[in-house]
């Protein structure tokens, strides 16, 4: 990636402003980046001039050092740009800033000698100011004139030779670079072991948080699990009782209406028993057989009170129990053998009168038995006779089968597509009961049928 000047930018510009201001006392600035990342910060700068900047140099570390000196030959100002990559710096780390030197070179413009650097000694003041010298092209100075060659200069010296005389500093400070070099090299060894038992304790710490945190979720998942089974528990137990009560009341009610529904065909079985009675007692109250009466009529001889034998009252015959809708059919029957085998028992039909007889008996005949005998309650008698089981009043409320149904059991019905049912009771709103066309009585499903 690209070096990033702009995060820092202000305080990179206004420091490396100071260092080309000849008014201003800081000659040297420091630049490297912050942590492994590709942001230029500010590490430092100064008015000591390299030897104070090589101080700050680090082994471990790439920075850019921009320094001003003062051309030795001229005079003039010069400025001395140091790319630093230091001997600690990891392989990786050094192709990645390899190309971010020209950007930097750029951003420092104006360097009339550019360093690489990567040891001590290739920063040392002298050598950077022989270098200075060399790159400012002239020998002289402008403030002293060099002397002639013609002019006398003295007397020679002596001819030098190659002793040198010891430097003690120079020989304290190499001394000084080799234990300050294995200083660092133990320094740096420590804290790569500082960095892993870090790391260590981290890895440990984190691993022992991961544990808890699982440990305590996993609590947490069984709670949750156990409440849900108590929960489903519950439920279950509820959902049970309610079952039970339902059916209870089901049953209660099924019962109920089982005993209502005795009790209100034991009413109908008694009305009909009743109104057997009745026309049982109407049959042998009358006087005369109506059935004889016609026949008379259509022979043109009207009958008398006195030509016909009173029939002793028949004791009222009670309706038998009949659950299969019959028993009004069989009451029918057993009338009319009644009133047969009353016909039987009267005397033979004389023999017919004289016309002229007839003619004079007639209008006495005519005025006795037109009161007693009127026409309306013979009619409907006679109607009473004639009707048939398929006739019988009141059939209640009709539907018509909209789909073909099979009885389950005894207690349903089973009928066809457009049959007819009678005597529907809505005794639910799922479930009716009725008369099905063959005249069954029993339950079926009230969304088969649709009200007539």
């Amino acid at each position: 990636m690209a070096v990033n000047l702009s995060k820092n930018g202000t305080a990179l510009t206004a420091a490396f402003k100071e260092v080309v201001d000849e008014k201003s006392s800081t000659n040297w600035a420091l630049f490297t980046y912050e942590g492994n990342s590709n942001d230029i910060r500010l590490a430092e700068k100064g008015d000591g001039g390299l030897e104070e900047l090589v101080e700050e140099l680090n082994s471990g570390k790439i920075m850019y050092a921009f320094c001003r000196v003062q051309d030795p030959n001229s005079g003039l100002p010069k400025y001395v740009l140091i790319n630093w990559t230091g001997e600690g710096v990891k392989d990786a780390r050094k192709g990645q800033c390899a190309h971010h030197v020209s950007s930097m070179a750029t951003f420092l413009r104006g360097a009339h000698v550019t360093i690489n650097a990567r040891a001590e000694d290739d920063v040392e003041p002298e050598v950077i100011m022989e270098k200075v010298a060399k790159a400012s092209g002239a020998n002289y100075s402008f403030h002293k004139e060099a002397p002639s060659r013609f002019q006398d200069s003295g007397p020679q010296g002596p001819v030098g030779s190659v002793y040198q005389k010891t430097n003690a500093m120079s020989e304290i400070k190499r001394t000084n670079k080799d234990n300050f070099w294995a200083q660092t090299e133990k320094d740096e060894e420590k804290r790569r072991k500082e960095e892993r038992a870090k790391a260590d304790d981290e890895r440990q710490h984190l691993e022992k948080e991961r544990k808890d945190r699982e440990a305590k979720e996993a609590g947490q998942r069984e709670k949750r699990d156990k409440e849900k089974a108590s929960q489903i528990d519950e439920q279950k137990k509820y959902q049970q009782k309610q079952d039970s009560t339902t059916k209870e009341q089901a049953k209660q009610r099924y019962e109920e209406e089982e005993n209502q529904a005795a009790q209100t065909k034991g009413i109908k079985r008694g009305e009909s028993v009743e109104k057997a009675n009745e026309a049982a007692s109407l049959i042998s109250q009358r006087a005369s057989n109506p059935r004889e009466m016609f026949k008379q009529r259509e022979r043109g001889i009207t009958p008398s009170d006195s030509d016909v034998p009173s029939v002793p009252p028949v004791s009222p015959q009670p309706e038998p129990d009949v659950d299969d809708g019959q028993s009004r059919c069989e009451y029918e029957e057993h009338v009319e053998e009644q009133e047969e085998q009353e016909e039987a028992s009267l005397p033979q039909e004389e023999a017919p009168l004289p016309q002229e007889q007839v003619e004079e008996e007639a209008p006495a005949a005519h005025i006795q038995v037109a009161p007693k005998e009127p026409a309306q309650p013979e009619v409907e008698e006679n109607n009473v006779e004639e009707v048939t089981p398929d006739e019988t009043p009141d059939k209640g409320a009709c539907a018509r089968a909209l789909y073909d149904y099979q009885a389950a059991d005894d207690t349903e019905i089973s009928f066809d597509p457009d049959d007819i049912l009678t005597g529907i009771e809505m005794i639910d709103e799922g479930w009716w009961r009725g008369y099905s066309p063959n005249g069954h009585f029993g339950m079926f499903p009230a969304n088969y049928v649709e009200m007539m």
